[in-house]
């Protein structure tokens, strides 16, 4: 009986502060500069090494970690425009293109480096893959495909975090400048982009979630997602059963993506914060399961192939870039949306003051959203010993 009100309690906690964090995260500067994610894995963390978690608690998070990234990604994946692929002008095709080939050969070279120092690199490589090609919810879905241990993901994310806001201070500060020393200056796409709008909304946005006449579209949105998973749970008992959570995130992926092009679906308010609001619940529960006397000595070697994909991936793509002839802010905008995801890209649009940017880093980020998951778990099976 102790046990199940302590777990009771526990689920309420992982239930309840992710939406506390969004509802004071717009009041106060400090948690809204560092970001809702940040926030939660540093109370996650906290909570998890303080010794009020035991290990009997462990079949609660590793279902609740299973539920909200099933359910997220369909959520996600159904409420963004991917239609707007078709409107992406063509420097930004073959800039997007450019960012992908860089992202998959230093991460490839860097297994190669690194599979030594580091047990299961392949998996690390699929992560990585995953998070450079699209952004959280992919890192998240491909940790559940491959079986990465939690405190392997969650040392993945958080060398992530920190290298990628030292990459971006970077690019508003000297980059803008030196990358226009090596490439075309002038925003040189011209395209026919319509203006974004509510099929563009990759920032969550919970004014007014609770309103009546936004709860009951959200809840029919958790009901598609519940649908979806439960096809997709069906599909994966057609293979053997260490592929199983291996098919049923691609079939999420798969089918959210078709079910994307429904515009009444893709329309509904709020489906995107749901969503996120379970990447929230899902980065919780990771991080308070992570063991802080592992991170320290396990973390270098994942921290230096994380800076080592970063860095090796934006000259190869500078350089690509110059071959192809691509003007600087296009590339700028393209590694921004893939290395540290689409709600950066209005950011550094501002730094290079050139509004006619969002559009496309929006668009690319949308398409790395829609293939990370493929990408990420290809790249793992490839180099898996």
């Amino acid at each position: 009986m102790e046990l199940l009100f302590k777990n009771i309690l526990l689920i309420i906690f992982y239930l309840l502060t992710p939406a506390l964090v969004i509802h004071y995260a717009g009041r106060f500067l400090l948690i809204r500069k560092a970001g809702n994610v940040v926030v939660v894995y540093i109370i996650g963390i906290i909570i998890g090494n303080i010794g009020i978690i035991d290990a009997a608690s462990f079949p609660i998070q590793e279902n609740i970690t299973n539920i909200s990234i099933l359910l997220a990604l369909p959520l996600l994946l159904v409420s963004l425009n991917f239609s707007s692929w078709t409107r992406m002008a063509p420097k930004s095709f073959v800039s997007l293109g450019l960012g992908l080939i860089s992202v998959s050969i230093v991460v490839i070279t860097g297994y190669f480096l690194f599979k030594p120092i580091i047990p299961d690199a392949w998996k690390i490589s699929g992560l990585l893959v995953g998070v450079y090609t699209g952004g959280t919810p992919n890192l998240a879905s491909i940790k559940e495909a491959l079986g990465v241990p939690s405190h392997e993901y969650l040392m993945v994310h958080t060398s992530d975090l920190i290298y990628s806001g030292a990459y971006l201070l970077f690019l508003m500060t000297i980059g803008k400048v030196w990358f226009k020393k090596w490439l075309p200056y002038g925003y040189l796409n011209k395209s026919s982009f319509q203006k974004p709008g509510v099929d563009f909304t990759n920032n969550e946005d919970y004014s007014n979630f609770f309103k009546k006449y936004n709860i009951l579209p959200t809840l029919f949105m958790l009901l598609v997602s519940v649908l979806i998973f439960a096809f997709s749970f069906g599909i994966s008992t057609l293979f053997a059963e260490e592929y199983q959570v291996m098919i049923i995130i691609l079939s999420i992926t798969t089918i959210g993506i078709g079910v994307s092009f429904v515009p009444v679906l893709r329309r509904t308010p709020k489906t995107y914060e749901l969503g996120m609001y379970l990447i929230l619940v899902f980065s919780l529960v990771v991080a308070s399961m992570a063991d802080m006397e592992k991170f320290s000595l396990e973390a270098i070697p994942i921290f230096l192939y994380v800076s080592f994909t970063i860095t090796l991936s934006l000259l190869l793509h500078l350089l690509l870039s110059k071959l192809f002839k691509i003007d600087a802010d296009t590339m700028i905008i393209t590694s921004t949306a893939l290395i540290c995801s689409p709600p950066f890209v209005p950011v550094i649009a501002g730094a290079l003051n050139n509004r006619s940017l969002i559009i496309s880093g929006l668009t690319i980020g949308i398409v790395g959203y829609a293939i990370g998951n493929y990408l990420g778990i290809f790249t793992a099976l490839v180099l898996r010993p």
